[in-house]
């Protein structure tokens, strides 16, 4: 009996050990490496524009990157300042936009943006993030977004990607994506605070995936804990 308790307590005590050592700097420099040639190169990083990130960022609430890019991308043909975009009626930014998910309700939520923006900001885009979340439909996760790519502020911009991988790699220990930005705040290097979000949610896309990840191929499953983690099978060749 008393070995087996300090058999248990050994390996606890590994296990805590390692996940103390998660390497998170060989982490990011191996995703960054992996992914460097073939990122997809969204409407947000080309335009590095803080009122075009702002408003791909709400057009890609519950919507795909595959459709978000193209709406973005034809609605900036049109209009690419407030100005600009208020001076379109309702229904050609619903059409031209569509067909994003609840196209509607953000179409009337890019216009009061616009308008705000106008009216209390000059036109501009703020570069605080208690002033970013006054603007309504702007969460956590966009004006993170929004100082970090658009202000080059170190900001950490936490999606579920982040949030799940941090927790499965046992880098983190957390229950939501607030938790994780805090506790990302406390830990993570700077250097990587405006990367792991593009880093993440493409590796999260490609093969750590919520449901089953497909750890068989993935660049960094030497440093992963694999915490919560269910695998994908890998199919063998006929």
């Amino acid at each position: 009996m008393f070995s087996s308790v300090i058999s248990y307590y050994s390996v606890a005590v590994y296990i805590t050990e390692t996940a103390m050592k998660t390497d998170i700097d060989k982490v990011m420099e191996t995703l960054d490496g992996y992914y460097e040639t073939n990122m997809l190169i969204s409407s947000m990083d080309e335009a590095r524009d803080p009122y075009k990130l702002l408003i791909s960022c709400i057009l890609s609430l519950r919507t795909k990157d595959e459709t978000t890019y193209p709406a973005a991308k034809r609605l900036f043909e049109l209009a690419s300042t407030p100005s600009d975009m208020l001076k379109l009626d309702p229904s050609r930014i619903e059409k031209t936009i569509y067909p994003v998910g609840f196209y509607r309700n953000k179409t009337a939520t890019i216009l009061n943006i616009s308008r705000i923006l106008i009216n209390e900001y000059s036109g501009k885009v703020p570069s605080d993030m208690d002033e970013l979340l006054k603007l309504k439909g702007v969460g956590r996760k966009t004006a993170n977004l929004v100082l970090a790519k658009g202000y080059d502020i170190p900001a950490i911009c936490v999606d579920t990607h982040v949030h799940r991988i941090s927790n499965r790699l046992g880098y983190v220990e957390t229950k939501n994506p607030l938790e994780t930005e805090m506790a990302l705040r406390k830990k993570l290097p700077k250097k990587w605070w405006k990367t792991i979000n593009t880093a993440f949610v493409r590796h999260g896309q490609e093969i750590c995936k919520p449901t089953a990840a497909r750890c068989f191929e993935c660049p960094v499953e030497k440093y992963c804990m694999k915490i919560n983690v269910k695998t994908a099978k890998q199919k063998t060749k006929k």
